[in-house]
């Protein structure tokens, strides 16, 4: 009952929309009617500016932490259902209850998740998402690539018990997929340029 708890708990933490209340409480706006659409931590600095993009990028890796140090409360760390509040809480954030299930990419919620779970192929990944953002400037690029080597960096670092390189396999395909139309727009050439500049004028 437990275990069940622990995943419930975890889709439940991550399907807080962090960015969309941030935006609605300082500015009166619906960020999912500005710039990409998405309700992540680059719309909301692209729409509402530094300090609230900084805001929700910080509680959306917060609850991913949360969302797994809970589930290790819960069911004494088995590994098994702390890989698997891993996965529900970047499925509660990519498919928000309260948002009609229309949610975010999961990538800063995945940070967290992993932080806990994974810490030292997290570090490894995060470096391939620098990397990639400093060279190319496509912060989508950077979470493609970076969610593409999770799995393997977790398995050459830490060569831990199944759930977690299925978790890490299971993350990866879900941020990659949530960048579907990213790719596109990367294929195409007209993808957003990162600019730490702050909202739009």
């Amino acid at each position: 009952m437990k275990e069940i708890l622990a995943l419930a708990l975890a889709y439940a933490v991550g399907a807080v929309p962090f960015g969309y209340l941030l935006v609605r409480v300082f500015s009166g706006r619906d960020v999912r009617a500005a710039g990409s659409g998405n309700i992540g931590a680059t719309n909301v600095l692209r729409t509402a500016g530094r300090a609230a993009g900084l805001a929700t990028l910080l509680l959306d890796i917060a609850k991913g932490y949360a969302a797994v140090w809970l589930a290790g409360w819960l069911t004494r760390d088995a590994v098994l259902w702390v890989s698997a509040a891993a996965v529900c809480v970047m499925l509660g954030h990519a498919f928000p209850v309260f948002l009609r299930f229309k949610g975010g990419k999961a990538v800063a919620s995945c940070i967290g998740a992993f932080l806990r779970l994974a810490p030292l192929p997290l570090a490894a990944v995060l470096l391939v998402f620098v990397a990639t953002v400093a060279a190319t400037r496509y912060i989508s690029l950077g979470s493609i690539l970076a969610a593409g080597s999770l799995p393997l960096a977790v398995w050459l670092i830490s060569h831990p018990p199944w759930p977690v390189t299925a978790a890490a396999l299971a993350a990866g395909a879900l941020v990659i997929w949530r960048h579907s139309s990213n790719i596109a727009r990367l294929r195409a050439g007209s993808e957003h340029v990162f600019s730490f500049g702050g909202k739009r004028p």
